[in-house]
């Protein structure tokens, strides 16, 4: 009974242990002092997705690792890199898959294509239909 006690405990705790006992990086909850710089920053977070969450943007997640990309690009535009330089550099260290807006190469034209493939199949699933119910 004990250990089924404490094995429960220990599951219980393990996601409070989970983020690590570092300090945030330094701009990941600080804006740039420059509101222009902070707004193309804010924007280009926007369009980031959270390795960690998936589901949300780097802007949206509390995530520690979003935390540091938030640092990583307020750091780089503070430097004077322009956004679209971040992203690029974002795209080579983590893949297509971290911006919301992937870019038209090999990788991704399924991305691209699949969406228009789906749309061409229901409409020909519904013609089919409307010809079936014309006939009887």
């Amino acid at each position: 009974m004990r250990v089924w006690l404490a094995s429960l405990t220990l599951a219980l705790a393990s996601p409070a242990l989970a983020d690590s006992a570092q300090p945030a990086s330094p701009y990941a909850y600080q804006q740039l002092e420059d509101p222009r710089q902070e707004a193309q920053a804010k924007a280009l977070m926007a369009e980031l997705r959270c390795l960690v969450c998936q589901g949300q943007s780097i802007a949206d997640s509390d995530a520690e690792l979003a935390g540091d990309m938030r640092s990583l690009v307020r750091e780089r535009i503070k430097a004077g890199e322009s956004p679209e330089q971040v992203r690029s550099w974002l795209i080579s260290r983590y893949g297509e898959w971290v911006s919301y807006k992937p870019g038209l190469s090999p990788e991704t034209l399924f991305l691209w294509v699949a969406p228009l493939l789906l749309v061409l199949a229901g409409g020909m699933l519904a013609a089919g239909q409307f010809k079936r119910r014309r006939r009887s």
